[in-house]
């Protein structure tokens, strides 16, 4: 799913030389290309999770880090990559982060281990961090006022198709070929994106561009990392684990270190001064709550299809078409919520039905049909987003001044992505426990021999892979399997109640901090 304000990103950013009109389609498929491989693999990589732990023998902490390690360089630098963009030139980072993005896609599909393949992921996060940002800023660029608007519509309808069909094609060929063909994917259409930049994209740079951020680029990634790497190993290691304790020393004291520098510095890739505005601090507040959510549901739900309910890849990656074909046909429709309600009502009513839709997921009972039970739950889910999206974009572009939209969008936009990757190092460790928890309820009322108990404990992060140990009989196999199986529902169930609390928290922040003035501009940087 995309995060908010992309559009505005391109709205916001500074018009350079326009293009010629011949040249107009081919810069809008550079572009497309470009931003759908970025977005289409971090939801690929989601549905291939099962797949990873077969073919690695890895446990969900190792898969967490395939997820984490991309999440953690695109959120962290994306800001930085946007503006060497603008200083050393748009079309020159574009094309860089597309070469990174390439090779990195290479190394993953040919990666012989589990650590190969989060070395080669994090090399995309930072390919992925270069080409995001520049493929909206050369859109801004290469075309006038006139014509940008129904470029914006190509381009946001056409990842849109690409966000939503990229994990059924990836599903199909996890299914039918292998997971590195979901990688593997990424080469012929970043040749191709290259072929048409050097061919057809007009280089364009930021007037106003003076110099990176590199101090805080390396504190934000850092200080995140550290933070992640405590919460993600809290769950396998224990709260005081000296590498759990460092992880969340050394990355709040980095972060801290951040918000420091960025108060200092000539030109800081996050301007605190716009945390001034209540408006925009409730806008941020609600992306860093409602994302969260998004980040690992999206995270979890195809593990819980495939492993849990049997289905194959490709349902899996079909089975939330729905959510995304819903936002994508009441899009318009959407947009015209605030020109009605204003930015307060539609921001407090979308993630109430978010959080319906969580609920509903949380009721839905094991070996069910899918169109009575996660289908409903997925539109309600399409909904509350529907309803949230244009709203979002628009109270944060009416917060701040006009000279500052272009920071606030790609502010929040990074906030989206700091979210998805918060959650799932929180949530997930918040799955395990609670997995942890129930299964060994199980086997205490089970009374099974020492031996077993300590054999299972020990695989206890394999959550639904995890089997009977060979060699038991096979009612008491068959009674630990379903065990497993409980223990791994109840925790998912446990996780989509936290969701669900988390979307009405941002509601809830929406309700206090943000107005229900239908324009917000001009009370920007108000306290």
């Amino acid at each position: 799913m995309r995060t908010p304000c992309d559009e505005s990103l391109i709205l916001s950013a500074s018009a350079g030389v326009p293009c010629i009109g011949t040249a107009r389609p081919w810069i809008l498929a550079a572009t497309i290309m470009g931003s759908s491989m970025a977005f289409v693999d971090s939801t690929v990589v989601n549905v291939a999770i099962p797949a990873l732990q077969t073919s690695f023998n890895a446990n969900v902490f190792d898969v967490q880090w395939v997820v984490e390690s991309y999440g953690i360089l695109l959120s962290a630098l994306i800001l930085a990559g946007g503006a060497l963009g603008d200083l050393f030139g748009r079309r020159r980072m574009f094309l860089v982060g597309v070469g990174i993005f390439a090779a990195a896609s290479a190394a993953c599909g040919l990666a012989a281990s589990i650590h190969q393949l989060i070395i080669a992921r994090c090399l995309q996060g930072i390919g992925a961090a270069l080409l995001v940002p520049g493929s909206l800023a050369i859109i801004s660029a290469s075309f006038d006022e006139d014509s940008r608007g129904e470029a914006i519509g190509t381009w946001s309808g056409f990842t849109a198709i690409t966000s939503a069909f990229g994990p059924v094609l990836g599903g199909w060929l996890i299914q039918y070929a292998s997971w590195r063909w979901a990688f593997l994917l990424n080469i012929p259409l970043a040749v191709a994106v290259v072929a048409i930049s050097l061919r057809y994209v007009p280089e364009s740079r930021g007037s106003e561009a003076t110099q990176v951020d590199w101090v805080g680029a390396v504190l934000a990634t850092t200080g995140l990392a550290g933070v992640v790497t405590a919460f993600l190993e809290s769950a396998r290691l224990g709260w005081r684990h000296p590498l759990v304790l460092a992880g969340l020393l050394g990355g709040f004291s980095l972060l801290g270190a951040f918000l420091a520098t960025e108060a200092r510095v000539r030109s800081p890739m996050v301007p605190l001064v716009l945390f001034r505005s209540h408006a925009f601090l409730g806008a941020n507040i609600f992306t860093l709550l409602l994302y969260a959510t998004l980040g690992i549901f999206f995270f979890l739900f195809p593990m819980t299809l495939i492993q849990q309910e049997g289905y194959s890849a490709t349902a899996a990656g079909s089975a939330m078409l729905p959510t995304i074909l819903v936002m994508f046909f009441l899009s318009r429709w959407s947009g015209g919520l605030v020109k009605r309600y204003g930015g307060k009502i539609p921001l407090i009513v979308g993630p109430s039905i978010v959080a319906a839709g969580f609920l509903f997921f949380a009721a839905v009972g094991a070996g069910v049909s899918y169109w009575h039970t996660y289908f409903p739950a997925s539109l309600a889910l399409g909904l509350g987003m529907t309803i949230t999206m244009a709203p979002l974009t628009t109270v944060v572009m009416g917060s701040v001044n006009q000279q500052h939209a272009g920071a606030a969008s790609g502010i929040n936009n990074a906030v989206a992505r700091v979210a998805g990757v918060l959650a799932i190092a929180v949530l997930g460790s918040v799955m395990v426990r609670a997995f942890d928890s129930h299964l060994e309820r199980g086997l205490t009322k089970m009374k099974l021999p020492p031996n077993i108990v300590d054999e299972l404990r020990s695989r206890e992060g394999d959550l639904r892979r995890m089997e009977p140990p060979q060699g038991v009989d096979s009612n008491v196999a068959l009674a630990i399997q379903n065990v497993i199986s409980e223990s791994f529902v109840s925790g998912f169930r446990v996780v989509l109640l936290c969701c669900a609390g988390l979307s009405i928290g941002s509601a809830a922040a929406a309700s206090f901090l943000i107005t229900g003035n239908r324009t917000c501009r001009g009370s920007a940087m108000q306290g």
